[in-house]
């Protein structure tokens, strides 16, 4: 079974994880809202995916 000669310093470890820090997903907005959305999403305020009502909201 392989196994490590030396310790894995710190500053090696986090070279190493530099790239696995949580990303900040991209946002667009609602054509028909305004509203903040996440893209290939239907908005959850209006119900409205590209330009048509796909989820039925009530108005009250």
């Amino acid at each position: 079974m392989a196994v490590p000669k030396r310790k894995t310093s710190t500053s090696k470890r986090n070279m190493r994880r530099a790239h696995d820090s949580i990303t900040v997903s991209s946002m667009s907005s609602c054509t028909e809202c305004g509203e903040t959305v996440r893209p290939h999403y239907a908005c959850p305020h209006c119900g409205y995916y590209k330009g048509r009502e796909v989820v039925a909201k009530d108005e009250a």
